[in-house]
């Protein structure tokens, strides 16, 4: 069954296909607002803020039970149903903020794939756990496009050894090669997601999600250190089809996924705050 936010998100992508080269401004107006993402991070133009070092992020994830693998033909999805929750750091003071999905965004080569930049540098892949205020509202649809209502925390990787977190999603993404393809697994600890605690130094500003209808009011959180892993994982996300099986593809198109992540947009009058110097 389609959570609100995954029917929603569905919904937005047909009505992309069914109109290519159309700009996602023109069908979705929050798309033209002023404080879009992804972004550019500058490193040198970032606003040391201590006060996030007062209290610290505290991701309070359990390990989930029979989770749910997507291949929505536009990226790979883990629905979580555990009540894996974050609060401190930047966030409001006594709120929670509940862990809905991972997705990922990644290139067909190596030199690009993540939605951010770090000085104009792209990562090859960029993986997004996408929270809801769970203190305010009642799910992610309703806190969608609400001040404080969504928090993304976001991770860049890299090439180099095998992660063996994300061993349990690689290793069935030979059984979601089409469009519309789910597996259920038996376990899948977030956790395994977050760098090492003393490399969790952070970048936090205020933006929107990355993906129609582009909503504001989301504040994202950026890893500084990337996780890492292999190059046989990496292709496992490379060898997926972003059609379902046996559909006549438009000329041009292979019928690969990859290359799904949105342009950077423009910083405007918004502050990068780092939580390092």
């Amino acid at each position: 069954m389609l959570s609100p936010f995954k029917g929603r998100l569905n919904q937005c992508f047909c009505l992309l296909c069914m109109n290519p080269g159309v700009e996602w401004g023109l069908l979705f107006p929050e798309a033209n607002g002023e404080y879009q993402s992804p972004i550019n991070l500058n490193s040198r133009e970032a606003w040391y803020d201590q006060r996030l070092l007062e209290v610290g992020l505290n991701p309070n994830y359990v390990v989930c039970r029979d989770c749910e693998v997507i291949n929505d033909g536009h990226t790979v999805r883990i629905m979580l149903k555990s009540k894996s929750v974050v609060t401190g750091g930047p966030l409001p003071s006594d709120h929670e903020y509940e862990l809905s999905e991972v997705r990922f965004h990644w290139g067909k080569e190596n030199q690009r794939g993540s939605e951010h930049t770090v000085n104009f540098k792209a990562f090859p892949m960029e993986l997004h756990l996408i929270h809801w205020n769970s203190t305010l509202f009642n799910g992610v649809e309703e806190a969608m496009g609400k001040k404080k209502g969504i928090l993304i925390i976001a991770l860049f990787v890299q090439v180099g050894k095998e992660h063996l977190g994300l061993k349990a999603i690689t290793d069935v993404l030979q059984d979601l090669q089409y469009k519309g393809k789910t597996k259920i697994i038996p376990c899948f600890n977030p956790n395994t997601l977050l760098p090492d605690p003393l490399l969790r130094d952070y970048w936090v500003y205020e933006g929107s999600l990355t993906t129609p209808p582009c909503s504001e009011n989301v504040t994202w959180i950026l890893y500084r250190y990337p996780l890492t892993i292999s190059q046989m994982q990496i292709e496992e996300f490379r060898r997926l089809r972003s059609h379902i099986k046996g559909a006549e593809l438009p000329e041009g198109n292979d019928g690969m996924l990859g290359d799904n992540f949105r342009p950077t947009q423009p910083l405007s009058d918004r502050v990068v705050r780092a939580a390092f110097q």
